[in-house]
């Protein structure tokens, strides 16, 4: 049996409601080993055994706990077993600032919608309907303590009966902070695209939904900021948001009415309904039916065989949904690299041109919050963007960073603000023990992006009240993030990209050396002034060593490259043929000869064509080499059509060649030889896709086996791809390996704050010390 130990940490109504003798039956029941404990952060849970016993101790911990018991939320991890032996209750921990965790906004709950569809409940179709249990919380607090005057339901005075019910230990509104009703709470407005008031209250609601079933395009102010809504099923009324949106092929997400409505179109096993379903309420990825008779346009997620979806998540959303009775595109409230907007005055300058209509109203966003992503990835939830339902939630560090102190000292951890990466930005915040990881910033690439980053810098230490001793940020000079550092009067730690991510990996799973990281994306700054990312570090008590990459390659055009996978084709043809590629006209079709002519001086003289060894990079040059796609609309879409181009089942797979150098060379060019083997026999796209990812999958053994370090730690954006990700956990589980990856933290960009914090805290390394 594979023992694994489940680390759960649940917040909500769960002390004094006989909760931690429930855990003990259950796992008692289930012959699982462990303990459980209350805190002044929840309630603290750590179980071993199979994986199978496992997922049933948390089903079941959901759908059979007891009666007064509330779960606003519920975080789990799949770690290595400490072989516990017997199940205990433990005695509580009274440490730790119960004002210093801030909850997520959690999705309404099941007591709070009963009340807004029953027309003898005084909350009635009342769209700000919530108590302790759910409703808004990261998006409105100011200040701690999470008090109703540290929120911006400050301006609202509760009514009589809703004072009575905040200050009643009975009622499940106890200090409730943003407690409200239709007397003395917030209030919808519509507007129409020159911001004037067209109605209020439920006519509001119910004009927008009017004008969305017409085709029109609604802008609302949702829980953490503006959502752009259309009818799922109107073709045309979709399209029309791809144009003004400027948002050629992008797959957008999709809010169903019921989950029932979801199961009509894509595919749901139990872990993905447990998902769509949680108090987080992420958009999470399914597979569309194939065979269904789903009406939703084929202009949401263009050659996409997956669908994000969402479940209505506020009670505007689903009163909203349930008076449509039909599937909303729900897209981020924003123009391209912008954060989504706020406040409603400057939605309706900046979406104008966009939205027809703007359903707003009057409670304040205190910051943007957007909507989490998430998937299941080889059994577990995989978190791609972190924000609504999950941040700021802290990820627990303090045991992997301790070192023994000395004699009669006393030890304090430094506080690290980490700044992240360039794209798809976060900070992240160390406060003792803990890591707090803001919400999704985004793209760092126009001035609101940068303003908003400036903003959550900021905010983070404010909210904790903290000292910063030190700033952790990327090596990349360019960055905006590491250029912000320098404002900065604490030391400064410049952390390598690639090392950054496996350090996330590292921390959420609570990992120390040896290990190897495998760090797989499309761009970070290497330490030799290349761009990295086809990576393999060897993690040592001193720090890592780059012990193996993908060969090099160059991408004419620089930027160009990335969005054009034709580019990266050529630069990597070039690589193998040299001068003699000019001859080879059956490679050269996606070109004219004047793009020709310029990007052959670009590589001859190596102007403008750095050189790569990313793997991002090597599957866009793969999809443009087999005709897949030649440019991009958006980043990653290469990479992706090449990977639902694939034909499951297939095991044979391209050649590679392993260097043996310093560092070990993965060398593709067999492979790509290979590829224009398959081309002039007309193969088919599918097996060559499949055979490409086979052949990765394979270098990733290889190395492992070379190197000789049985824990395997994957990471990167290249590791969002499903089906590279669980074959090569079941290869390296095959090999008697022990593969980990990430579960509550993004393996892309998103995790980088994190791992910045990790690695700065892990290793004092004075060279990484930029001097003021």
């Amino acid at each position: 049996m594979n023992r694994e130990r489940a680390k759960v940490v649940v917040r909500g109504a769960v002390q004094g409601v006989g909760f931690r003798p429930f855990v003990y039956r259950l796992a008692t029941e289930l012959q699982l080993d462990g303990w459980v404990l209350n805190s002044a952060q929840g309630v603290f849970i750590e179980v071993e055994g199979s994986r199978d016993l496992l997922q049933q101790f948390l089903f079941r911990l959901e759908k059979e706990k007891p009666p007064q018991a509330v779960l606003q939320s519920l975080e789990s991890s799949y770690l290595d077993p400490l072989n516990y032996r017997g199940f205990e209750i433990r005695p509580s921990e009274e440490g730790g600032e119960k004002s210093a965790f801030i909850l997520p906004d959690i999705a309404t709950c099941a007591d709070c919608l009963r009340e807004i569809v029953d027309p003898t409940n005084r909350r009635f179709r009342y769209p700000f309907t919530n108590c302790t249990n759910c409703g808004p919380r990261f998006s409105i607090v100011e200040a701690l303590p999470y008090d109703r005057a540290n929120t911006s339901m400050k301006i609202f005075a509760m009514c009589g009966e809703c004072e009575r019910e905040y200050h009643d230990p009975l009622d499940r509104r106890f200090h409730a902070q943003p407690n409200a009703c239709p007397q003395c709470g917030p209030q919808l407005q519509l507007w129409n695209g020159a911001g004037e008031t067209l109605s209020e209250r439920d006519t509001a609601l119910e004009q927008a939904v009017d004008f969305i079933r017409s085709g029109k395009i609604l802008a609302l102010k949702g829980l953490g900021g503006f959502q752009l809504l259309v009818d799922a099923d109107n073709d045309v009324a979709v399209r029309r948001l791809r144009e003004r949106k400027h948002r050629e092929e992008k797959p957008f997400a999709v809010m169903y009415p019921s989950f029932e409505a979801v199961r009509m179109d894509c595919e749901v096993s139990e872990l993905e309904e447990r998902l769509l379903l949680s108090p987080g309420s992420p958009i999470v990825l399914l597979s569309a039916l194939r065979n269904s008779q789903s009406a939703i346009s084929s202009s949401v997620a263009p050659g996409n065989p997956n669908l994000g979806i969402m479940l209505p998540f506020t009670p505007l959303h689903h009163l909203l949904l349930q008076s449509l009775g039909t599937a909303v595109v729900a897209t981020s409230g924003n123009l391209s690299d912008e954060p989504i907007c706020i406040d409603e005055r400057d939605a309706v300058a900046r979406l104008h041109g966009i939205a027809d209509f703007f359903l707003v109203h009057d409670r304040p966003i205190v910051r943007h919050v957007d909507d989490s992503i998430a998937r299941i990835m080889s059994g577990r939830e995989l978190v791609l963007r972190r924000a609504r339902g999950y941040a700021p939630l802290p990820i627990l560090v303090g045991r992997l960073c301790q070192t023994p102190p000395e004699a009669g000292v006393s030890q304090k951890r430094p506080t690290i603000l980490a700044l992240g990466a360039h794209l798809k930005n976060t900070v992240a915040l160390s406060l003792g023990a803990d890591v707090f990881v803001s919400q999704h910033i985004g793209d760092l690439e126009t001035e609101q992006a940068y303003t908003a980053f400036k903003r959550s810098a900021a905010d983070l230490p404010r909210l904790y009240d903290a000292k910063i001793d030190i700033v952790a940020c990327d090596m990349h000079p360019d960055y905006l993030s590491t250029k912000h550092a320098a404002q900065f009067s604490v030391p400064i730690r410049a952390i390598q990209h690639h090392w950054a991510h496996i350090a996330a990996c590292m921390a959420e799973n609570e990992l120390t050396p040896p290990l190897l990281g495998v760090s797989w994306d499309g761009t970070g700054y290497g330490g030799d002034g290349t761009i990295w990312g086809g990576e393999f570090l060897s993690i040592g008590a001193n720090g890592f060593k780059r012990v193996a990459h993908l060969r090099h390659f160059r991408l004419p055009g620089g930027e160009a490259a990335v969005k054009e996978p034709r580019r990266g084709a050529l630069g990597l043809l070039y690589e193998i043929f040299g001068e003699q590629l000019w001859e080879r006209g059956d490679l050269l079709t996606a070109f004219d000869p004047g793009e020709l002519s310029l990007i052959r001086q670009m590589l001859e003289k190596r102007i403008n064509a750095p050189l790569t060894s990313s793997a991002g990079r090597l599957f866009d040059a793969v999809a443009g080499l087999i005709g897949l796609r030649s440019r991009a609309s958006f980043e990653g879409q290469a990479a992706m059509e090449l990977e639902f181009a694939l034909q499951s089942g297939i095991e044979d797979r391209y050649s590679f060649s392993l260097r043996d150098k310093s560092p070990l060379v993965l060398d593709w060019q067999p492979a790509v030889l290979e590829i224009i083997d398959d081309l002039r026999e007309q193969q088919s796209r599918s097996i060559m896709a499949a055979k490409f990812h086979n052949m990765l999958t394979e270098t990733i053994i290889a190395v492992a086996r070379k190197i000789g370090e049985p824990k395997v730690v994957l990471s990167g954006g290249c590791f969002q791809n499903r089906y590279l990700a669980e074959r090569t956990i079941d290869r390296l589980w095959a090999e008697g390996l022990h593969p980990y990856w990430h579960q509550r933290i993004p393996p892309n960009d998103g995790g980088i704050s994190l791992g910045q914090v990790f690695a700065a805290t892990l290793f004092d390394d004075p060279q990484a010390v930029i001097s003021q």
